[in-house]
């Protein structure tokens, strides 16, 4: 009879533990709902990654193309002033500076840098003081 006692006890037990394992296993579902929620999130920062890298790649592509044709209309602008206007004097021809073959497929165009200074006198630092009325 006490062994009786016994199984009752432990299937009393186990359906108790079962229980207790269904319903106060709260964390351990919020715990696997939060990685899911993480694991979603990385696979979407990652996607969204990939997606902005193929845009600035293909904007630096446009970019390109975009430089290479303007220096070719800018060649053929130059050439075409030089052709049309071969009396126009160097100043006057707004396309005096013509890229070379070597600048063009350098993708480097020359830049005049700016200057730090003016042409004329600016008039800060004369000698004449302004008359107050």
């Amino acid at each position: 009879m006490t062994w009786e006692y016994g199984l009752i006890g432990l299937v009393i037990g186990i359906i108790i533990g079962a229980v207790a394992v269904r319903f106060g296993n709260k964390k351990l579902r919020e715990q696997r709902s939060m990685q899911y929620e993480l694991e979603k999130t990385k696979a979407e920062l990652a996607d969204y990654r990939e997606e902005l890298t193929n845009h600035f790649a293909h904007s630096a592509e446009l970019l390109d193309n975009m430089a290479r044709d303007y220096r070719q209309l800018y060649q053929h602008m130059a050439k075409g002033s030089n052709d049309l206007l071969p009396n126009l004097p160097g100043e006057k021809n707004p396309f005096a500076y013509q890229l070379t073959e070597a600048e063009a497929d350098n993708d480097q165009a020359p830049v005049q840098m700016p200057r730090d200074y003016s042409d004329g006198a600016s008039g800060l630092l004369r000698n004449e003081r302004p008359t107050r009325d």
